[in-house]
């Protein structure tokens, strides 16, 4: 089947949103190649489950192309028209499966050696995107805090080295109540500027006391999900001809409701854990990579103005196929090895902030936990230095902002 031959009627098992959004748009489908509508359509399926930021994205890309003229449409799709498509593909269903389609796409561009055509393609229509629909800047700065090193009282070589260089280091810092102070301004700038998920608090263990207002996410709480998908895991690769390919496609297809998840948060909050732990690689058995994985996905899905990320420690390396086995021995923990992951987790998480509108604006604040070990990145602090006066987190917070 072509784009040109959609039906209102093909869209029927789409989740209700997502097919209102869809029906909106036919015509404009009808007019995109074969090539690319399935990369859209794998967005607007999940239109439903998809974060403020992510809809409203999604909502200027399509009426930016159904503002496309004729002559427009061709020079943006000129390339993905040249990509040939196999007769299997073009008989695939598509529209009911477009997330399936997108893989054998992938399989089929590297066996044909179309690879690099397409990706060359898909970076000339992100970039006329980008020009077309501008980024809003945040309504105020952003502000990332990463805590690590839980259970840890001295690092065995000096922490935030790839920090350092872009903002102030601080050796003396008090430690009392630090958290508190941390989460205190969690809930005074969600006090300030309430939106949905707009504030997030994500731990590597048991989750603190926080305000209302904030979205919460721990491993802890997500014990009986991840004990329910290794054992999937588990039970999927005894069987004959299972291999990766075929189990990360099995993987992709739960839904909160198959991993039995009871939760209160909503259907948005509750398919984004799933795809935490379906879709990250180390997220069902180590804390550090959960963590890592979630902040990576708020700040991308998300675009939160506040995130505190806090590591907890993860259990030591085993061979993988005794961490994917399900086992009721008492978990040993790795806290050292814990520490050196998350602060360079600390760092990706910087990073992956200074990637989104405003990152010329944004705030960092990274802390030893419990210790008097702190780096803080803001316009109003000079990179690379270092302050070794006493200071609690409180005093080096209000520097920041």
């Amino acid at each position: 089947m072509r784009p040109e031959d959609l039906k209102p009627e093909q869209f029927s098992a789409y989740p209700p949103e997502a097919r209102r959004l869809a029906l909106d748009y036919l015509g404009t489908f009808r007019r995109l190649p074969l090539s690319f509508l399935p990369n859209l359509l794998r967005q607007v399926i999940e239109f439903d489950f998809k974060f403020p930021v992510e809809r409203k994205t999604l909502e200027k890309e399509l009426a930016n192309l159904r503002s496309l003229s004729q002559h427009d449409l061709q020079l943006w799709f000129r390339e993905f028209t040249e990509i040939k498509l196999s007769e299997s593909l073009e008989k695939f269903d598509w529209v009911s499966a477009p997330a399936q389609f997108v893989e054998q796409l992938s399989a089929h561009l590297w066996t044909t050696h179309q690879m690099d055509a397409f990706r060359h393609a898909a970076l000339g229509y992100a970039e006329k995107l980008r020009a077309a629909v501008t980024p809003e800047p945040p309504i105020t700065p952003r502000f990332g805090i990463a805590v690590i090193g839980q259970g840890v009282d001295l690092a065995p070589e000096p922490l935030f080295r790839k920090l350092r260089p872009h903002g102030a280091f601080f050796s003396a810092v008090n430690p009392e109540n630090g958290l508190q102070h941390l989460l205190d301004t969690v809930a005074a700038r969600a006090g300030s500027y309430p939106a949905p998920y707009a504030h997030w608090y994500i731990d590597g263990g048991e989750e603190l006391p926080h305000p209302s207002g904030v979205t919460c996410v721990s491993y802890t709480a997500m014990d009986p999900v991840r004990a329910a998908i290794l054992a999937r895991i588990h039970a999927e690769t005894q069987k004959k001809g299972m291999g990766p390919e075929a189990l990360r496609t099995l993987m992709a297809q739960l839904r909160p409701v198959d991993l039995g998840m009871a939760s209160a948060s909503g259907p948005v909050l509750d398919h984004f854990q799933i795809k935490l732990l379906t879709e990250g690689s180390g997220t069902q058995i180590f804390s550090t990579s959960f963590v890592q994985w979630a902040a990576r996905e708020a700040l991308r899905r998300a675009q939160p103005l506040t995130s505190l990320v806090r590591f907890a420690p993860r259990q030591r390396q085993k061979p993988m196929n005794e961490l994917l086995s399900p086992s009721s021995e008492r978990v040993e923990l790795d806290p050292v090895g814990s520490l050196m992951d998350a602060d360079m987790g600390a760092y990706y998480n910087w990073i992956n902030q200074q990637r989104l509108p405003g990152s010329e604006k944004s705030l960092f604040l990274a802390w030893f936990e419990n210790q008097k070990e702190a780096v803080a990145i803001s316009p109003t602090l000079p990179h690379g230095t270092v302050s070794a006066e006493t200071i609690d987190l409180r005093g080096i917070l209000s520097w920041i902002t």
